[in-house]
């Protein structure tokens, strides 16, 4: 097809009023804004369009024939549902270009309120591979944004397999999370990055050090910033870009100021009008490349565009870090929790309280020995952390005979990340799946979860990794054969309550275990010891796990799974167990075991499954017996915390 003006879209980022005429004016095809609620830039009151200006500003882009972009980009509670539905209604009909958008119920709300303004997937949502996308084209979605750890490569499969509008960053700040799956900030500060509030602990300084001693791990660490990504700038691979069928160039920076908009916009616009118009006699503007570098704050990457860049993506020296939004503290033990109230008991109710009790464990001695003590269900699967192996059709098999023995139910899980090449792996093992018959599948994604409904005839679960913050995301997911959701981990007690109270399915809550803060294609470990690899390579090193220590003296386990991807753990594991009389409303508990011993497994399971029996024996006169909780302080492997529990609410 031959390239025109129209078949690329230059989009700029606009935060103010004077941003948003200099980026038209520098030749932007297409800007996003936010609002002032319900977007991914929340911290500065001075940015942001209020009601009345962003009526002003779709005006001012449409008489300048420029598309404008609203960002309804982070997740809702309950109780913002109503004021949701107010601003959809509101921005249908001041008419902007798109809404991009994260929350699932999002989706929900705009096929009930038919909605004629087009959506598009933000980066938050997720979005990495095709089967994602297909269910989301069939709520509307005309675009997505896709995962920056896409190559140019996958996405332009995903492209040609699904005819979807791709956007892809090209220029700007880059997390090193997966998006939508990083909640380091919304546990311990209470300000989630998945509601526009990002702290940015991925910017603290961080030591490796060897995880059972504690003991750094090499004498020539690059530096203490082990996870600040250098910012994306693909200005020198434009057209590998544009062949690639990236419909939309985003910009990235609503913060920014109108002179630092105006004259990326400016770069990027010429280079991609010289491109269009002579494309075989195009080379590098080394001026403009020049200009960008000596505007740059921190130094470029291409991030993942090009694969994964491993360690030359990440700043380790921290000499070109702009601003630290936050410096490393501890995180929240047992003697911060703010006192929960104890619902009172209607003895009208309908259900009677039949506590579910469900551990994820990564072996069979580990299966054992919680359904030895008490649990329900047991989950196998997913991702395993090294050195442990992941499960094979065989040891899953071997899972389902042996919980057959004590009444308990096998559900398997997926991944929470699901690549390309791990769908084709997911589609065998589906079809495999079929004869080990277990009790369900639980999924990580929403592909996963489009895969499941075709290949199999499992009862469906949606683990944490699909974040549902409100009753409208459950009934997404309901609508969509799904049995059994999981709360998000974010969720404060409160925000559990009223979600319980509408949801329109059955909700399941993590009460104990080693939660990950955040999920990365970068292996940290790797990455850091990548001289070592290549020079001498030593197979103990896969063997060993690793931490990072941060500056208040805390360890943050790394476990690198079967995919090369690092899951960073909170250095403080949650427990729940003194509040599960406050928390009898949902019904459905479980304890994350994958990383603890079968010793422990046990034990902790034992100690909630008689806490939970004492619950329903004895319902108002129940006594939280504080032994039970020494109990399980003195075998647990990291100190105990309460995660986001003691806020309020999340902000």
């Amino acid at each position: 097809m031959l390239l025109t003006r129209n078949s690329v879209e230059l989009l700029a980022p606009v935060g103010t009023w004077d941003v948003l005429e200099a980026a038209i004016e520098a030749g932007a095809d297409a800007v996003y804004l936010g609002g002032k609620q319900f977007n991914m830039r929340m911290f500065k009151t001075t940015a942001n369009f209020d009601d009345k200006m962003l009526a002003k500003a779709i005006e001012y882009a449409h008489n300048h024939n420029v598309q404008l972009h609203v960002t309804v980009n982070n997740l809702i509670s309950d109780r913002e549902i109503d004021k949701m539905r107010s601003y959809l209604s509101l921005l249908d009909e001041l008419k902007p270009d798109a809404l991009i958008v994260q929350d699932l119920s999002i989706l929900e709300l705009a096929r009930e309120m038919k909605l004629s303004v087009p959506l598009h997937a933000s980066i938050m949502m997720n979005t990495h591979n095709e089967h994602a996308v297909r269910t989301l084209q069939g709520y509307g979605i005309t675009r997505v944004v896709v995962n920056r750890e896409m190559s140019l490569s996958q996405l332009s499969l995903l492209k040609e397999r699904t005819g979807i509008e791709v956007e892809y960053f090209i220029h700007g700040d880059m997390c090193i999370s997966h998006s939508g799956q990083c909640i380091q900030s919304g546990v311990v500060f209470g300000q989630s990055s998945n509601r526009g509030r990002c702290l940015k602990p991925c910017r603290w300084p961080y030591q490796l050090v060897d995880a059972a001693t504690g003991i750094p791990v090499t004498d020539q660490d690059p530096g203490p910033y082990k996870l600040a990504m250098k910012d994306m700038c693909l200005y020198p691979k434009l057209p590998e870009l544009i062949q690639a069928g990236v419909r939309s160039f985003k910009i990235e920076g609503r913060m920014r100021t109108a002179d630092f908009v105006s004259r990326i916009v400016k770069t990027y616009r010429k280079a991609i009008d010289r491109y269009i118009a002579d494309p075989t006699g195009y080379t590098l503007d080394q001026q403009g490349w020049e200009e960008l570098q000596n505007s740059r704050s921190r130094d470029f990457s291409t991030c993942y565009a090009l694969g994964n860049p491993g360690a030359t993506a990440i700043g380790y020296s921290g000499k070109r870090e702009p601003r630290f939004f936050s410096q490393a503290v501890r995180e929240a033990d047992m003697t911060t929790v703010v006192k929960r109230p104890v619902p009172v008991q209607d003895p009208k109710a309908s259900e009677p309280f039949k506590p579910t009790l469900s551990v994820r464990v990564a072996d069979l001695s580990s299966l054992r020995a919680a359904c030895q003590n008490g649990a329900n269900i047991i989950y196998i699967g997913g991702e395993s952390a090294k050195p442990a192996l992941p499960w094979t059709l065989q040891s899953i098999s071997e899972a389902i005979e042996e919980a057959t023995k004590y009444n308990a139910k096998v559900i398997v899980t997926t991944p929470r990340i699901t690549m390309e090449r791990e769908c084709e792996e997911l589609e065998q093992f589906f079809a495999a799946l079929s004869k080990l018959k277990p009790h369900g599948v639980m999924v990580g994604n929403l592909g996963s979860l489009t895969m499941a409904r075709q290949l199999s005839n499992f009862p469906i679960q949606t683990d944490f990794s699909f974040n549902v913050f409100n009753h409208m995301t459950t009934q997404l997911l309901r609508n969509n054969d799904v049995k059994k959701a999981t709360i998000s981990l974010e969720a404060t007690y409160e925000q559990v309550i009223h979600l319980t109270e509408k949801s329109q399915l059955p909700l399941e809550i993590i009460v104990h275990g080693s939660i990950p803060a955040m999920i990365t294609d970068h292996s940290i470990p790797d990455a850091i010891l990548n001289d070592q690899y290549e020079k001498s390579y030593d197979p103990a090193l896969d063997t060993k796990q690793y931490a990072l220590l941060d500056t208040a003296g805390q360890q943050h386990p790394i476990m690198v799974d079967q995919y090369g991807r690092s899951n960073l753990l909170f250095a403080k594991d949650l427990c729940l167990l003194p509040h599960l009389v406050s928390l009898t409303a949902v019904q459905n508990y479980r304890i994350e075991g994958q990383y603890y011993t079968a010793d422990v497994v046990g034990a902790i399971t034992r100690v909630y499954r008689e806490e939970l029996d004492k619950l329903t024996a004895q319902q108002e006169n129940y006594q939280f017996d504080m032994s039970q909780l020494e109990k399980i302080t003195t075998i647990s492997p990291r100190e105990l915390g309460v995660g986001s529990f003691r806020y309020r609410l999340s902000k």
